[in-house]
């Protein structure tokens, strides 16, 4: 490492420069603390870094990234589509101040029919793809894969249940009796009949929706000749099921079979990325991304970057259209081919469908970057109002509002939701598993303060591990991950518990505290506000800060009782093999494979238990005593 501390920021980069080779790669440019300030790639690093060796001919923003740079790595690649492709990989893991960033890395979901069974069995998915089958998607939200499947089940009635309730089955279920399942589980159909079911399902999500629906027609009118006339309302009904799929999808095409549609749009500063997706010649819907960038920087290259590390970890289609034509098209056309071991098209139509589809994906970008600076301008007033109404030190950047949920003390868990000048941040959502064993059935006092022990006395590690412990500087994502301010759903003996205990963790940065009562009858518009210094405040019913600190307290109060749920409700059917030790996931395979369920297991003889693979004749004994104490 070079003795550079004493010397400027060009002068350092002067210094790196001399050495560098000639060829291919990528270079970080790294801050006095060792934080990675921006990630570049290169064809000849030589002569790219000797770009940063003055401030002339530089941005304002370039410039001031140059003044920062205390040191620089790099790392040589073979090929520039290598270092295209390391550069977005080294974005993503270090998040450079002065890269594009994607804020939302959402994974999307598929619809998987799974072939790993003799029937096959249609899911939703998300994720690493280690399940045999055929994949359909991505689909811009759940709820549109939940819908289709929903669908898909009426259409071809295929099963979506799991294979250890398959193998239980000792009549049909449900699902069959309101026909969205053909019941292979009893026999109800062949499994030679269900998969044909099985193909006609992938072919229709394969584009061949037209040339299916004839095919039931037929076998309708031919049902109905012979005077079938069950079947022939059974087929009815699945046509009908198609025409509402295909109905749905408000654009669909003719020549574009598969295909993801990236249009940007920029306004006061901020940039909007809309995705559409398009498969089987069908919309499979559409998201927002608002990418972290300079405003000084154009939209292609805003563009450029967001599409490389959109495409880190997901799979790519055969074509992807765009709103804007790039500065290096073809090598991040080269760069994806390499990644994806396969043929990838990438395309700035000027006229035709390709070109229709383009606009109607920016006039949405347009529409949503709108919507949402409207939001924020509303969001941003609301918090002025609020410091300004409870005389709070500062505009809140940051708000947490802490809840409990429990039914007599049992599945007790607390919940922190969080909020800024954008909305609520989901992201920054957590959950707590009340752990504490002393603490009283129902003490929402003592759960509270295990909570916000838990929370900041890991949010001062944070502060103490920071170098220069500068509080404002410690953010994710440019928001903050100190809060400026805690709303209380509560009286005084609330506020005061919660102002205890930050006391004993000496914290360096002031958070106020806002604790809300309901009023005397607990109705809705009636609230009080306690604050530390004993005021009591009360808002008029028509207060716009009144709704918001409501809206708060209510979002808190749904996230702690949703989480508590899917709690209870996870404890509520946990396998019973989980509790005994020394079986883990293979042997509680191989036991429910054998057996069908943890039911069997609980019933079998030891003799049984013995047969089965990985079990052995202690495990077994061990088994068998759990079950029969």
């Amino acid at each position: 490492m070079k003795q550079t501390s004493n010397l400027s920021g060009p002068e350092i980069i002067a210094k790196y420069q001399k050495d560098l080779p000639t060829s291919a790669g990528v270079y970080r440019m790294i801050d006095e603390n060792g934080r990675v300030l921006y990630v570049g790639k290169a064809l000849n690093l030589k002569a790219r870094v000797k770009n940063y060796t003055s401030f002339k001919g530089n941005s304002n923003r370039i410039c001031r990234m140059i003044a920062a740079t205390k040191s620089m790595e790099f790392v040589q690649t073979e090929t520039e589509s290598e270092a295209l492709l390391l550069e977005a990989n080294m974005i993503k893991r270090y998040r450079p101040q002065y890269n594009v960033l994607m804020r939302d890395d959402k994974s999307f979901p598929y619809i998987l029919i799974a072939t790993e069974h003799k029937a096959a069995e249609l899911t939703k998915h998300r994720g690493i793809r280690n399940r045999k089958g055929h994949y359909f998607g991505p689909f811009a939200s759940v709820k549109s894969v939940n819908a289709t499947i929903d669908i898909l089940q009426r259409a071809f009635l295929l099963r979506n249940c799991s294979n250890s309730y398959y193998a239980n089955r000792t009549r049909p279920c449900l699902q069959f009796q309101i026909k969205r399942c053909a019941a292979p589980c009893t026999g109800e159909i062949s499994l030679k009949n269900y998969a044909k079911l099985v193909d006609e399902a992938c072919a229709f999500l394969r584009g061949k929706s037209e040339k299916i629906k004839q095919e039931l027609v037929k076998k309708m009118h031919a049902a109905a000749k012979r005077e079938d006339f069950e079947n022939a309302a059974i087929l009815r009904d699945r046509i009908s099921a198609l025409a509402h799929i295909t109905s749905q999808n408000k654009i669909s095409t003719q020549r574009v079979e598969e295909a993801d549609i990236f249009a940007i749009y920029r306004m006061g500063g901020q940039f909007c990325v809309q995705l559409f997706f398009y498969r089987a010649f069908q919309n499979w819907g559409n998201h927002a991304f608002y990418p972290k960038a300079d405003s000084s920087m154009e939209e292609s290259e805003v563009l450029s970057s967001f599409i490389l590390q959109f495409y880190e970890n997901r799979p790519a289609p055969k074509l992807v259209l765009l709103s804007h034509k790039l500065a290096e098209q073809n090598l991040l056309q080269k760069a994806l081919s390499i990644s994806k071991e396969k043929k990838i098209n990438i395309m700035a139509p000027k006229r035709g469908e390709k070109f229709t589809l383009v606009q109607n994906a920016l006039n949405n970008a347009k529409e949503a970057l709108g919507r949402k600076l409207a939001l924020n301008i509303t969001q941003k007033k609301l918090l002025k109002d609020l410091a300004r109404i409870f005389n709070l030190a500062k505009t809140p950047r940051r708000i947490e509002v802490y809840d409990n949920s429990h039914i007599q003390g049992t599945n007790a868990v607390g919940a922190m939701i969080v909020a800024g000048e954008e909305g609520f941040n989901k992201k920054q959502y957590r959950t707590f598993n009340i752990k504490s064993e002393n603490i009283a059935a129902g003490d929402d006092f003592a759960m509270m303060k295990e909570v916000l022990n838990r929370r900041f006395k890991r949010l001062k590690n944070i502060v103490t591990d920071n170098e220069d412990n500068k509080i404002d500087k410690i953010k994710e994502n440019d928001f903050p991950l100190w809060p400026d301010l805690i709303l209380i759903d509560g009286g005084r003996g609330q506020l005061s518990a919660v102002g205890g205990q930050l006391e004993q963790f000496d914290l360096p940065h002031k958070i106020e505290l806002i604790a809300i009562a309901k009023g005397k009858n607990r109705n809705w518009g009636e609230e009080k506000f306690y604050m530390p210094n004993g005021r009591e405040i009360k808002l008029a019913a028509n207060e716009p800060v009144l709704y918001f600190l409501q809206n708060l307290r209510d979002e808190a109060h749904r996230f702690a009782i949703g989480t508590h749920k899917a709690k209870r409700k996870k404890n509520m059917v946990k396998n019973p093999l989980d509790e005994i030790v020394g079986i883990g996931a293979a042997k509680k395979r191989a036991l429910l494979n054998y057996f069908g369920s943890a039911k069997a297991v609980s019933r079998a003889s030891l003799a049984d238990l013995k047969k089965v693979n990985l079990i052995s004749d202690n495990l077994a004994q061990k088994i068998y005593d759990y079950f029969n104490q």
